[in-house]
Order: structure tokens, then C-alpha cells, then sequence
């Protein structure tokens, strides 16, 4: 019983060492972000140094092909470093501003370098089932198509995000809901409702 105890004060103690660790790294990026804002080189590339992993994991499992992930990282670290300035703490923690940055240069070079292909998303809309948790399922369903692209701008900002992430990126609910920082029941609400919208705006049967 003491033993039982004991190994649980631990375990909480231990908890409760690992959240100001997170906090410390977060404040440390925050930092970094405010120094990189005023041109300081070294802080520059100690933040790569720390992030560079994370931003090609995010880029290669989007694009694939290892030498275009590398491109677009770089390109992602030269758009990060020029927009630093405007960073905004208040509006969401350093990882979560970098990650989206990245995903969305994923998905712009996804869109100009494979603009040809004619899979549709009306397709995956039409035959999209109850279960939305197979919305990751359809990695490979492209934007390109005009009417999805207008219906898409019918979506409250917050629907918009979770669906592309969804059907676009290719991340599961709970990937999604890491990236936008918001609770998992909250991004399956914005996915079943942004679906529900668009299958209305372009209509597609159920």
C-alpha cells in the first residue's frame, strides 16, 4: 500500500516537472522569434537548428519526394525568418505558427507542381460516408477543381482549416487538432459540419 503510494507521488512529481519544461522551451522559442525579429543571425540558426526536423517531417509526409522537401523546407526557414516581425504570441505558441507555415508551403508546391491531376474532391465529398473519421483516408483528393474551391470559401474560417487539413494534408483528427490547438471533439464538429456545407453548396448527394 505505501509502495502504491509512494510510486504515485513520484509519478505526479514527475508530471509536474515535465510542464515546466514545456513551458521553458516555449518561452525559450518565443525568444529566439523576438530576436530573429531584430535580424540577430545566430538566434536564426539556433531556432533551425531546433525546428528544421520537425518542419521536413511535416513537408516530406505532404510532398513525398525527399529533394522537394528539402527545397520547401528552405524556403519555409527564408519565409519564417522575413515574417518574424509579425509574429504574434497572443494568437498561438511558436510550434503551432511554424507547423502551419510549413503545411501551407507543402500544399502550395503540392498544388503547382501537380495542378495536372484531375482526381476531384467532388468525388470524396459524394462518397463520403457517416464516419468522418475516414476523412484522413483521402490523403490524395486535390483542390484544384473550381466549384470546390468556391464552395471551400463558403466555410467559416475555422470548417475551411480543418477540412483542408483533413482531406488535403492528409492528418488524422487528432494530428489536426495538435496543429490548430484545439480540442479533438471541436475538430471532428468543424469536419462533419464543413462536409455537411459543402456537400449542400456543390449539391452532392449523400
Amino acid at each position: 500500500m505505501l509502495d502504491a503510494v509512494a510510486s504515485e507521488e513520484t509519478s505526479t512529481e514527475a508530471r509536474a516537472q515535465q510542464i515546466p519544461a514545456v513551458d521553458s522551451a516555449a518561452a525559450e522559442l518565443q525568444q529566439l522569434v523576438a530576436r530573429i525579429a531584430s535580424g540577430d543571425q545566430l538566434a536564426f540558426g539556433d531556432f533551425y537548428d531546433r525546428l528544421a526536423p520537425r518542419v521536413f517531417a511535416i513537408v516530406r509526409r505532404v510532398l513525398v519526394d525527399p529533394s522537394q522537401s528539402e527545397e520547401v523546407t528552405q524556403e519555409i526557414f527564408v519565409e519564417l525568418w522575413q515574417s518574424a516581425p509579425r509574429y504574434a504570441p497572443n494568437k498561438g505558441g511558436v510550434t503551432t505558427w511554424v507547423m502551419t507555415i510549413a503545411h501551407r508551403r507543402a500544399v502550395d508546391r503540392v498544388r503547382a507542381s501537380q495542378a495536372s491531376r484531375d482526381r476531384d474532391l467532388r468525388v470524396g465529398i459524394r462518397d463520403h460516408s457517416i464516419d468522418y473519421d475516414s476523412v484522413a483516408e483521402t490523403a490524395e483528393l486535390r483542390l484544384e477543381n473550381q466549384r470546390v474551391k468556391r464552395a471551400l470559401e463558403k466555410l467559416t474560417d475555422l470548417q475551411k482549416q480543418a477540412v483542408t487539413l483533413a482531406y488535403y494534408g492528409g492528418y488524422s483528427h487528432s494530428e489536426v487538432s495538435e496543429m490548430l490547438g484545439v480540442p479533438l471533439g471541436t475538430v471532428k464538429t468543424r469536419i462533419r459540419d464543413g462536409m455537411i456545407r459543402l456537400r449542400d453548396e456543390m449539391g452532392v448527394a449523400s
